[in-house]
């Protein structure tokens, strides 16, 4: 009996210290198949800091990830985020036999740059496969992925002023994110998500989507309300060349794909909007003359064009094109058109005077 229980009582400890040898290893494993993974994207490479497991709730924790464009010089890299925790559904593997994941990306920033003509200077995310680099960052099927507390930029070094426009707070969900179509034969993703734009003004967003398909058929929302204008005068001044003294702003987007055809609209919202102020724009010596003139165009043109009882000014600039183009992604080409879309918006009613704005 003591033999018996001896024997017993190694294979516990035995088996304690396998296993305490296996934890002590895995997240170095894991580390270095991570950063061998992210070593090769293209035009990216990544990194990550260490690896943290939690055994008790079938999860583990990817710490400092980030994501630098290797060709060019653009002084931000493209993805930071401090933690990513990955959570294994007990529920799915227990009742489903299937491996599926709950992925929550901690603080994570994201900055897309503007480098105008030099493309080496410009950070959009050409140049890799993300969705073939997700899949091997985690090959498992993936039922949601959430974003907390994250940071979006667009940037442009070059211009003048410096560009800097960001979305903050943004809390979002990617659902049914998987491999396995319903019984209609379909694979619809949802996303939905909120944040701050400019640190004030109320965000959201929505979309769905089939995650395997080259993003080809598709359903997109935006909405942004009570915008500042004056928090717009660096994009303004560096895509439009001019400045806004005052006024607020809503700014919705839809867009719809389908087999690749594009459409749908942005259309801001413009109110109480002053541009042009004599004292500021055309006495201030920094400015300049002309472009103080041209600010007093501006501002005389929107105030002819807009709806005086409501003093109020809207315009709405159609999207439409087919995504598929080469060297880029169709979602690429996708932000592409909504970013020159997005500039015209605020534009086109002062650099064509013949065109017909909506005004109401």
């Amino acid at each position: 009996m003591r033999r018996r229980y001896g024997v017993a009582l190694w294979s516990v400890l035995g088996l304690i210290l396998v296993l305490l040898a296996v934890h002590i290893a895995l997240p170095y494993v894991v580390r270095d198949y991570l950063n061998e993974q992210l070593a090769d994207l293209g035009d990216y490479r990544g990194q990550v800091t260490d690896v943290d497991l939690a055994w008790w709730r079938g999860a583990y924790r990817v710490n400092g990830l980030r994501i630098v464009k290797v060709a060019g010089k653009v002084p931000v890299p493209f993805v930071t985020v401090p933690s990513i925790d990955i959570a294994i559904s007990g529920r799915a593997l227990w009742y489903e036999r299937a491996i599926v994941a709950v992925v929550i990306f901690e603080q994570p920033v994201l900055n897309f740059v503007d480098g105008g003509t030099n493309s080496q200077a410009s950070q959009t995310g050409t140049g890799t496969d993300w969705r073939e680099q997700l899949n091997k960052l985690l090959p498992i099927t993936l039922n949601e992925l959430r974003v907390v507390d994250g940071r979006l930029h667009f940037r442009n070094f070059n211009s003048t002023p410096p560009v800097n426009l960001e979305a903050s707070q943004i809390n979002a969900s990617l659902y049914n994110l998987t491999n396995v179509a319903d019984d209609q034969g379909q694979r619809l993703a949802r996303f939905e998500g909120k944040a701050q734009l400019l640190g004030h003004a109320p965000l959201e967003g929505e979309a769905r989507f089939d995650p395997f398909q080259n993003f080809e058929d598709f359903d997109f929302k935006l909405r942004a309300t009570d915008i500042q204008l004056k928090r717009l005068n660096d994009f303004s001044a560096a895509y439009g060349k001019f400045d806004f003294n005052a006024g607020t702003a809503d700014l919705v987007i839809e867009a719809r794909a389908e087999q690749g055809q594009l459409s749908g609209y942005i259309k801001p919202l413009l109110r109480n909007v002053e541009v042009f102020n004599w004292q500021q724009d055309v006495a201030d010596a920094d400015k300049g003359f002309f472009r103080g003139l041209w600010e007093a165009v501006v501002g005389g043109g929107q105030t002819l064009l807009k709806n005086q009882p409501k003093d109020q000014f809207a315009t709405r600039v159609e999207l439409g094109g087919n995504i598929h183009q080469q060297d880029i992604s169709a979602f690429q080409a996708f932000i592409a058109i909504l970013h020159n879309a997005f500039v015209e918006a605020f534009t086109p009613r002062f650099e064509n005077p013949s065109s017909e704005p909506v005004a109401r």
